[in-house]
C-alpha cells in the first residue's frame, strides 16, 4: 500500500490556532505518531496548512468541502485495538456534520469503516482509484457511501471507472 501523504502547503495561510473552526469554515485534524502504539494518519487529502507541533503531533487545517481519508490504528502488547478509517468531507459553517476524535469541529462522514479486513479492503479500493489517474479528493461522494454501505454489509464495492468518474464531474459542473 502506498505511504501516508501530509505534505505542507502554504505556509502562514491561515492563522496558526491550532483549532478547527466552524465559523471560518476550516476543518482541523489533530495527527499522532507514536510508533506501534497510536497512529492517526492522513490517507489522502489537501490539505491548507500544516502545523508540527512537535515529534509526534501535527495539525492539518482543510477548508470547507475538501475530502480527506482519516486512519486511526491502536495497539498494545496483545495486539491490535483499533482500526479505523473515515473518508470525511469538511463542512462549510452552516452545514450540519458528525464529531469525530481529532477532527475539529467535525464533518460529513462519507465512509466510517472499523476492524483492519474492511480498513484493509477500503485502503486497496483507494490504490485502484489512484491507479486509475484519479484523485481519490476528487471521486464521487456518492461512490464512498455506496463503498461503505457495501463494506459493511460484508460485499465488495463495485469498481469505480473512468466512465463514472466523467459522470461525476459533468454533474457536479451542472450544479455550479
Amino acid at each position: 500500500m502506498r505511504a501516508a501523504i501530509a505534505s505542507a502547503q502554504a505556509p502562514g495561510a491561515l492563522p496558526p490556532s491550532g483549532q478547527g473552526s466552524a465559523g471560518a469554515g476550516i476543518t482541523t485534524v489533530e495527527l499522532t505518531w507514536v510508533e506501534q502504539a497510536t497512529e492517526r494518519w492522513i490517507r489522502f487529502g489537501a490539505p491548507i496548512l500544516d502545523q508540527v507541533l512537535d515529534r509526534r503531533r501535527r495539525l492539518l487545517s482543510f477548508a470547507a468541502g475538501s475530502v480527506f481519508a482519516f486512519v486511526r490504528w491502536a495497539s498494545n502488547d496483545y495486539g491490535t485495538l483499533l482500526s479505523r478509517l473515515d473518508i470525511v468531507r469538511a463542512v462549510a459553517p452552516s452545514e450540519a456534520y458528525s464529531t469525530l476524535p481529532c477532527v475539529s469541529p467535525g464533518g460529513e462522514l462519507l465512509l466510517h469503516l472499523g476492524g483492519w479486513p474492511k480498513v484493509r479492503t477500503c485502503l486497496l479500493l483507494i490504490d485502484a482509484i489512484e491507479d486509475l489517474g484519479v484523485d481519490p479528493c476528487a471521486v464521487a461522494p456518492d461512490y464512498w457511501r455506496h463503498a461503505h454501505n457495501r463494506l459493511i454489509a460484508g460485499c465488495t464495492p463495485r469498481a469505480y471507472s473512468l466512465a463514472r468518474h466523467r459522470a461525476w464531474l459533468l454533474r457536479r459542473s451542472l450544479k455550479a
